[in-house]
């Protein structure tokens, strides 16, 4: 075998490896099967995509794509993250804190060097729907049976399912991809049942969950959705049946605890929240450049917290929990890391051949970060994955816009006229 057709090979076995951790992501084998548990499916197939990615660029002497100021940020990010050890309230956990940003940087990393097609962009987001019926199944399947069901009635599943806030927001993110595969004229009949069927179990599931910020944030993800596309008479059609089925099949314990929004006060799980936010605030003021450290937010509550506020919660605001773990050299990072993102994703949307797909991805991330004001957290693997594909549309869009493949370079032949390479290949493409 010819070196560039090794390199190949090891390209195509990375981005099924990356597919393969998609589907891991959502329907969490290994949560459910016990017999899986032991073979910890997430960090196999991550690892094998980033492994075979890096022996792919070294075996050839290319460099690495670090994704320009949003991947250097995303890096500062976690390089700041295990930094922080040495400053924490808790060593031992901001050490397993910064542990898994640099797994979850690595797998943002390795999105962007392997999605490199239109296609491998469609494959994988293809793949997060489908995979997304297991876990909403799970939810419904728990709801009905009443299975460990928070607060007596929020439903949730296993794993980083098991809060239903982080539960929703995570599957709040698919439905946009979803109705963007269901309203595309290419998509093939069969395709389209399967994404209307994993859309409808994902709202079902959002709403057994009882998460206001989830429904907020799909709200927002599915009207901007609707307002950029540009078959707008579909967007409206899938819109209006959106509202219908959440009118008709929402449990009245939904619109309940929506309606304590304004009551906030009497709401402990609002005031909880409040509190949070006043325990993010002093220790700005106390700690304002580098925080507690990574993953010591709730560490640091009983020395910043209200006396009333007794019990210890998470930030509820990933942008405030940036702040209360590593401070405004943090937050620095992270805002460019995920504005870039979103930035990424909405200039996509206006390439012709990806656009569609490419304004489902900026609907999501603006939804996700959304939900992200209520209930973010900085270990989700569902947002660096979507960000990276939001970040891998835009190199995409942009190696289109400039008539050459992401990975091809146009060299002038001596003597003779351009021609095409592979980044590093030497081999004429």
């Amino acid at each position: 075998m010819v070196p560039g057709e090794q390199g190949q090979r090891r390209d195509s076995w990375a981005f099924h490896a990356l597919t393969a951790f998609a589907v891991v992501m959502y329907a969490a084998p290994g949560e459910w099967i016990p017999a899986l548990a032991p073979a910890r499916l997430a960090l196999v197939t991550s690892g094998l995509a980033a492994g075979l990615m890096v022996i792919r660029r070294l075996g050839r002497a290319e460099p690495l794509y670090v994704d320009g100021a949003r991947g250097l940020a995303l890096i500062g990010f976690s390089t700041l993250a295990v930094a922080s050890i040495s400053w924490s309230l808790n060593p031992e956990v901001t050490r397993a804190t910064g542990i898994e940003l640099l797994k979850l940087t690595a797998i943002y990393l390795t999105l962007v060097n392997v999605i490199t097609t239109g296609r491998r962009l469609a494959v994988v987001c293809g793949a997060m729907v489908l995979a997304s019926v297991v876990t909403s199944i799970g939810v419904i399947d728990w709801y009905n049976t009443g299975v460990d069901l928070v607060e007596g009635f929020r439903a949730r599943w296993v794993g980083v399912y098991a809060d239903p806030n982080h539960m929703a927001m995570n599957l709040g993110l698919v439905v946009p991809l979803a109705v963007a595969f269901l309203a595309r004229k290419g998509s093939a009949w069969v395709w389209r049942l399967a994404c209307l069927g994993a859309a409808g179990l994902a709202v079902a599931a959002i709403v057994l969950s009882h998460s206001r910020g989830g429904f907020i944030g799909l709200s927002v993800a599915m009207g901007l959705w609707a307002i950029r596309e540009k078959r707008r008479i579909q967007a409206v059609v899938v819109g209006s049946l959106f509202v219908l089925g959440l009118l008709v099949f929402a449990p009245q314990s939904f619109w309940e605890r929506n309606e304590t929004v304004a009551d906030f006060q009497e709401d402990a799980s609002a005031m909880g929240r409040v509190y949070a936010w006043q325990v993010a605030s002093r220790i700005s003021l106390d700690r304002p450049l580098l925080g507690v450290g990574a993953g010591s937010f709730r560490y640091a509550w009983p020395l910043y917290a209200p006396p009333e506020a007794r019990r210890a919660y998470v930030a509820h605001n990933i942008f405030l929990d940036v702040i209360g773990e590593l401070g405004w050299v943090g937050l620095a990072f992270f805002l460019v890391f995920a504005g870039g993102a979103a930035g990424a994703a909405f200039e996509a949307s206006r390439d012709r051949e990806m656009g569609w797909l490419a304004r489902a991805l900026s609907a999501s991330v603006a939804g996700y970060l959304v939900c992200d004001l209520f209930s973010g957290y900085i270990l989700s693997a569902h947002c660096y994955v979507l960000f990276g594909l939001a970040a891998a549309a835009q190199r995409i869009a942009h190696a289109s816009a400039a008539g050459s493949p992401v990975g091809i370079q146009k060299v002038t032949a001596p003597g003779g006229p351009a021609v095409a390479t592979w980044e590093g290949s030497g081999h004429a493409a």
